[in-house]
């Protein structure tokens, strides 16, 4: 095998064996270390002490999405569990009160977070990683579907292809990745169709996210404007 791919085998693996190790602590953890704490406390928002506050709510939130099942279910076994070896008073182990936590989650903690934690993986990346010096940041766009409710259909209207009742509402994702470490650096989202709902368009709105000598590639339909 040649040696960068071996390299790149390597790395990958270790990603994945640290993200099915990793659990809803280890997130709770990494969100209150000094490198987030200020951002993340900046973010939240107004909320009384509940069983699931927001923190450690979305810690649970991106242990379940990483977890092979991907059921509230267990999350939440999960931290029931952990809350009795720690000395913590029994919880109950029903999903309600954990489903409502994570509706009252704001998007833009999310969003917010993942810009700012992808910057600073990007500025750790080694400066071989680079291309002749320069970082190369990647662009490339998505669909992916919703689920069908009336809100979701009016603002992410579902393909003509589809019959109406019968299609899902579909979204338009960009996403903008340091090539050399891998993170996400910004994402946008906006209509299947219309105007604004274009790659180009999602793009535009993530400029500010691009830096003085910066390389973007993307394919050839970004260089349309041509």
């Amino acid at each position: 095998m040649h040696h960068k791919r071996s390299v790149a085998s390597h790395q990958q693996a270790r990603v994945k064996k640290q993200a099915a190790n990793s659990d809803s602590f280890t997130f709770f953890n990494l969100l209150t270390s000094p490198e987030l704490l200020v951002e993340v406390e900046l973010l939240l928002p107004e909320h009384r002490e509940r069983l699931f506050p927001p923190t450690e709510t979305l810690s649970m939130f991106l242990a379940q999405v990483l977890s092979a099942d991907g059921f509230c279910q267990n999350i939440v076994n999960e931290t029931a569990i952990r809350r009795l070896g720690g000395g913590l008073p029994l919880c109950s182990t029903h999903t309600g009160a954990y489903c409502r936590a994570r509706h009252r989650l704001p998007a833009d903690m999310a969003s917010s977070l993942v810009r700012h934690s992808g910057k600073l993986i990007a500025q750790k990346a080694p400066h071989a990683w680079h291309w002749k010096g320069r970082p190369v940041r990647l662009v490339d766009g998505t669909t992916v579907p919703m689920p069908d409710t009336a809100a979701n259909q009016e603002i992410y209207p579902q393909p003509r292809s589809q019959k109406p009742g019968i299609g899902f509402p579909i979204c338009r994702l960009v996403g903008l990745i340091c090539l050399g470490s891998g993170a996400v650096l910004n994402a946008a989202i906006g209509r299947y169709k219309g105007k604004g709902g274009d790659e180009q368009s999602l793009l535009r709105t993530m400029l500010d996210s691009l830096q003085a000598g910066d390389i973007l590639l993307g394919d050839a339909y970004y260089a349309s404007y041509f």
